[in-house]
């Protein structure tokens, strides 16, 4: 936004109003879009789950945060080449910018092509004979691929025994399925359940109701507002604001099967409500963030 403010010379007011037309025509070519918007949506949180379905109890919090760290990487490299692109022409500069990020992307699908399936999604669909050959592939031993690949069966109303290659399984019963997950998390959870549900999605609310994601996304202008003018610095310090949050993340995930879950979060919180009360603090102390 900082560039595209320069070359077309917008005022701020104009700017805002802009960036809220943005994100409305998001959602308007989301609500066109259908169901492809909803799958390219669900791929956000698709990487976790499947991370955390073949990989081992041993290992399934480094997996699984896994992600995380490759988001983290991405908005680092983000944010260094929007620095070395800011030395070229006004014009040019910002389109490449947007344009690189496609480099990555188009990495990430070929890299995804190769990917083997879910051992849990193909048992669903009947084709046990695949799970078996994945699940030996990522367990450390026969014996927990066994097990692993008994819990799935079950849990897909498959009998345990069963070891033909492929089951027929009717579509009512994968009707079933998708229901009776639907009715344990909202009909009728079980007390267990209930609690992991709240604990799940209040962690995703407070996640990004606490704001800190807008330290990342405003960077730019909230260093701005905080007495850093020149483009060259601003663009370094959001360099500064990337680092630090590859730093920690890649940090909390070495140590989080050997930690605890808990212990990290707690820890996390104490240290965001340290942080951004220093944050508000400091701003607010100059008087000069509106």
């Amino acid at each position: 936004m900082i560039f595209i403010k320069e070359e077309f010379e917008v005022k701020e007011t104009q700017l805002e109003v802009l960036a809220g037309i943005l994100n409305l025509c998001a959602l308007v070519g989301s609500l066109c879009a259908g169901r492809t918007s909803d799958y390219i949506g669900f791929a956000l949180m698709i990487a976790p789950v499947y991370a955390a379905e073949i990989s081992s109890p041993k290992t399934r919090g480094f997996l699984s945060s896994l992600p995380e760290i490759g988001i983290s990487i991405g908005i680092l490299l983000g944010y260094i080449s929007n620095n070395l692109f800011a030395k070229l022409t006004l014009k040019l500069g910002w389109r490449m910018m947007l344009g690189i990020a496609a480099i990555p992307s188009l990495m990430l699908a070929i890299g995804i092509l190769k990917m083997p399936e879910s051992p849990r999604w193909l048992i669903m669909k009947g084709r046990i004979g695949e799970a078996k050959k994945i699940m030996y592939k990522v367990c450390d031993d026969e014996e927990e691929a066994q097990q692993r690949l008994k819990d799935i069966k079950r849990a897909a109303g498959i009998n345990e025994d069963c070891n033909d290659d492929v089951v027929q399984i009717s579509s009512s019963g994968q009707k079933a399925q998708t229901s009776g997950v639907w009715k344990e998390l909202l009909l009728k959870p079980t007390p267990t359940v209930r609690r992991m549900l709240i604990a799940g999605v209040g962690i995703h609310f407070f996640e990004h109701a606490t704001g800190t994601e807008a330290v990342i996304l405003y960077g730019p202008r909230i260093f701005k507002k905080a007495g850093v003018t020149a483009r060259k610095k601003l663009l370094l310090a959001t360099v500064g604001v990337g680092l630090t949050k590859l730093v920690f993340i890649t940090l909390s995930t070495f140590i989080i099967d050997r930690v605890g879950r808990r212990k990290l979060l707690l820890t996390s919180i104490a240290g965001m409500i340290v942080a951004l009360t220093g944050l508000a603090t400091c701003l607010t102390g100059r008087g000069t963030l509106r």
